[in-house]
């Protein structure tokens, strides 16, 4: 691309698509439009228009693109959301919008962490210990499969309360983000008693904290790797995007 777009579809749902969303109007972007898949209750808003929802598979998208003739389609979705960002490149490429994708670096694990990676959610869930105290940190839609772990004692925190009851024998509920404070993230631990984290490689400083207050109690945290990226390269930050524009 060259210059400044004058319009931008946002895929969002993370904290670096707020921030995007903000530096592009800040930038004097005339239309910026995030668009979030709505499972967050009350999310917040960003700047520039908003709209909630799917758009119905690479069809609706590209159908999207056409109607509002956007300049750039960015991605800046969760790294783990993988059915919208092929969407997104199969759009780009049936439309011709440029297409962008802001990706965070993922986490590295340091010599003192207590690391199990594994390649799936069946894989992760395999790897629990029996008797263990898990902290499921992996957003709503992929603790299910865990259900069938019974002799496990899970806890789950979800931004907004469950509308069914969760599937477990044996569960704790904490309601709320992740908190970005270390020894607020280690009080949960301990207060639950922990054994084990479960959580997804998903890079950034937002639920970072966690993990550093599990190096410092030597807890075994089994972390999900990413899977590939669709589309080729993306970009580690927001600066490193905007440069594409020049």
């Amino acid at each position: 691309m060259r210059g400044i777009p004058s319009s931008a579809l946002i895929l969002g749902g993370t904290r670096e698509a707020a921030a995007l969303a903000a530096r592009l109007s800040d930038l004097g972007v005339p239309r910026v439009l995030t668009s979030l898949a709505g499972r967050t209750v009350s999310p917040e808003m960003p700047a520039g228009d908003l709209r909630i929802g799917g758009f119905g598979g690479v069809d609706g998208l590209a159908s999207f693109l056409r109607m509002e003739n956007f300049d750039v389609l960015i991605d800046a979705t969760h790294p783990f959301a993988a059915t919208i960002s092929q969407n997104a490149v199969e759009a780009s490429a049936l439309t011709g919008t440029p297409y962008l994708a802001l990706r965070r670096p993922e986490w590295q694990a340091a010599d003192c962490d207590n690391w199990l990676s594994v390649a799936s959610i069946r894989d992760a869930c395999d790897t629990i210990p029996a008797s263990a105290r898990a902290f499921l940190a992996l957003g709503r839609q992929h603790i299910g499969a865990f259900a069938a772990r019974d002799d496990v004692h899970f806890i789950v925190r979800m931004v907004d309360p469950p509308e069914t009851a969760l599937p477990f024998r044996s569960c704790d509920l904490v309601i709320g983000k992740p908190s970005a404070d270390v020894e607020t993230e280690a009080e949960l631990l301990e207060a639950y008693r922990i054994t084990h984290i479960v959580c997804r490689n998903s890079g950034g400083e937002g639920a970072y904290a966690k993990l550093l207050a599990a190096r410092d109690r030597g807890l075994p945290v089994i972390m999900i790797e990413r899977p590939p990226a669709p589309g080729g390269r993306s970009h580690p930050s927001i600066d490193a995007l905007l440069a594409a524009f020049n």
